[in-house]
């Protein structure tokens, strides 16, 4: 039996004006969902930022009984409920400051796993198809899960080749568990939950795949990961917006860069180029990005590895060796350590990433191997 908790959290979700930001500060503010819903119309003076107009829908019965249909809906379809308020939602989730009050969710997330959303065009392309495909070749044995949107194009490509290779996926929707948008995508879904992934949505039953979900869906799919990969995705695509919530969040972006005379590499090209998102240069690079790390296996054994010594220049020692002692250095601190101008050590910056020796990353900063 779900705790009245769940069913005041949903009717003051549907209250208008009581979005994600004010519904966390009025439960932080009154200690739960049914205590904000008897007290905050009347208290609502305890917190800066909320007036008489805010609270003015609170209370209202009818939000009530379309709580009461919701909980019905949910039990009746296996639907979990999770809520901000009582840390329910994923860790990196919860520390966003528009984080979802609620999540529904079908399925099992395991939140100790790792997670990596990959994101791009529902027009996908036979070379964003081939690295969807040596990326998940290249990541099998880790323990990891993939976040997608379930979209035709990239998202449904990453669904199915974390299947294929047995990695749990999770696809986080646009509207609510009453109807499954695209339609095409059914089976998909039903195989996600068989093979032990989720769907995830914020969206209650009474919310249909509208545009403007889309966009909101995407704050989830950048806030639920450390990492963002934008695989393919032309000036404006949906997955633009994906990265400019990952950034906000603080979290890493890549982007696989293409020609600029590919229309679905374009919106990639200028995350890299507006310094928004770190450029993919091969999978293996990617892979140490990510920082996922190898199981020591007996294999390794067999094949010892020999460290190759490579012999530097003088300028890509001062380089490496600065980049080395302060990790994350800027380009502009580097240059201002080394007294080297930005234009002369971007130059040798490449060279060391050629060699092996040098990562970039987001912002223009750089780190040692």
């Amino acid at each position: 039996m779900i705790s009245e908790e769940y069913l005041y959290a949903i009717a003051l979700r549907e209250c208008s004006f009581i979005g994600d930001i004010n519904f966390h500060k009025l439960v932080q503010t009154f200690g739960s969902a049914k205590e904000t819903w008897e007290k905050a119309k009347k208290e609502y003076n305890r917190l800066d930022g909320i007036g008489r107009k805010t609270v003015s829908d609170i209370g209202n019965t009818e939000h009530l009984k379309f709580a009461e249909k919701e909980l019905q809906f949910c039990e009746k379809n296996s639907i979990q409920i999770k809520l901000r308020h009582l840390s329910e939602i994923p860790q990196l989730l919860n520390e966003c400051d528009d984080a979802p009050a609620i999540l529904y969710q079908k399925g099992t997330l395991d939140d100790h796993f790792q997670k990596i959303s990959i994101v791009g065009t529902r027009n996908i392309t036979p070379y964003g198809k081939q690295f969807i495909h040596d990326f998940f070749d290249e990541t099998q044995s880790f323990k990891y899960v993939s976040i997608s949107g379930l979209a035709l194009g990239i998202d449904k490509e990453v669904h199915e080749q974390s299947l294929h290779y047995q990695i749990a996926t999770v696809a986080v929707l646009a509207h609510g568990f009453h109807t499954l948008y695209p339609a095409k995508n059914r089976k998909l879904s039903e195989k996600i939950l068989q093979e032990g992934g989720a769907l995830l949505t914020e969206f209650n039953s009474a919310r249909k795949p509208d545009r403007e979900n889309f966009i909101q869906r995407n704050r989830i799919v950048a806030g639920i990961s450390p990492s963002t990969i934008v695989v393919e995705t032309a000036f404006g695509g949906g997955s633009i917006s994906t990265a400019t919530f990952a950034n906000h969040y603080n979290r890493d972006v890549f982007a696989l860069p293409g020609k600029i005379t590919d229309s679905y590499s374009q919106g990639c090209n200028h995350l890299i180029f507006q310094n928004k998102a770190a450029a993919i240069s091969s999978v293996k690079n990617l892979i140490d990005s990510l920082g996922f790390h190898k199981p020591k296996e007996k294999i390794e054994e067999l094949f010892p590895y020999h460290e190759t010594t490579i012999q530097l220049s003088e300028n890509q020692k001062l380089i490496y060796q600065s980049i080395r002692d302060n990790p994350q250095i800027s380009l502009d601190d580097l240059a201002e350590k080394i007294s080297l101008a930005s234009y002369k050590i971007l130059p040798v910056i490449l060279e060391l990433e050629l060699l092996g020796k040098v990562k970039s990353l987001s912002g223009r900063q750089f780190m040692a191997i």
